[in-house]
């Protein structure tokens, strides 16, 4: 055993990071758990958000510049055993890194205050696998922010924080405004308001040759189940759906999110080389 391993749960400081499993006391103490090297390494690139990093005796050997790299930001690095790591990991297999990092939320008005082009907008999200999934797919399509409302999942949920890989870390992320205050902000950023659902009378196609997509957008995504509430689908500037030209009942939220974003990306981008 190293020395200066932890080998107990009781230990206060093993005690106060096994907490942040629960929104009450994250929401508390406005920190959260990120699991594996990719969340490491991207929690290192923004300064100040690493908190403290946990890792067993042989992941500091695997991830020695990780680990490293958290020394000489002066993030303090606690090694831990396995059994240990076995209690704070929230995975079935631990990969042996496991960081407490800062919130990284953004004020809504900080998000829309540089006249954003595309912004991501999770409603009535619940399941938190498929919100990181949607906040990883914003991220590659070049969504300027993502935000949650106050009906969807809490992204420092664990299962949203592994399903992000790490672009949690990447863009501005609001949480907890209500659909209905969110909407005057969002047009006062030049932004037009597009609900993806399967009840759109417009198709993504008809938007693209519309030229609906070229203009600056923020696109909103319900859940996957039950889709978009009509008050939603009502204050929404248009509701477009996705065409399924084969037999498919439906595409899953990430991938309609992905095609939706980027169709915007691709219209934008094609309107300010033309």
């Amino acid at each position: 055993m190293a020395s200066g391993e932890l080998t107990s749960v009781r230990s206060p400081r093993v005690k106060a990071a096994r907490r942040l499993a629960k929104r009450a006391f994250r929401r508390r103490d406005r920190r959260f758990l990120a699991e594996g090297p990719q969340a490491v390494r991207e929690a290192l690139e923004v300064p100040g958000r690493l908190a403290e990093l946990f890792t067993t005796a042989e992941a500091e050997s695997r991830h020695r510049d990780l680990v490293r790299a958290a020394e000489r930001a002066g993030v303090p690095v606690l090694r831990v055993s396995g059994e240990v790591m076995a209690e704070l990991a929230q995975t079935v297999t631990p990969q042996g890194l496991l960081a407490v990092c800062e919130f990284v939320d953004v004020p809504l008005e900080g998000a829309l205050n540089a006249a954003p082009r595309l912004v991501t907008v999770l409603a009535h999200v619940r399941d938190p696998g498929n919100a990181g999934t949607v906040l990883r797919t914003a991220d590659a399509a070049g969504s300027e922010s993502v935000i949650f409302t106050d009906a969807s999942v809490d992204p420092y949920n664990g299962k949203c924080v592994r399903a992000s890989a790490g672009s949690l870390f990447h863009l501005p992320v609001v949480v907890g405004p209500r659909f209905g205050d969110l909407m005057p902000a969002l047009r006062g950023a030049g932004l037009t308001v597009l609900a993806a659902d399967g009840a759109g009378k417009r198709t993504l196609d008809e938007a693209i040759d519309d030229g609906l997509l070229a203009r600056p957008a923020a696109w909103v995504f319900g859940n996957e189940a039950w889709g978009l509430p009509e008050e939603i689908l009502d204050s929404v500037d248009d509701v477009v759906r996705v065409p399924i030209y084969g037999r498919a009942e439906s595409l899953n939220l990430a991938t309609a999110a992905a095609v939706c974003l980027y169709a915007s990306a691709r219209a934008q981008r094609a309107g300010r080389e033309g």
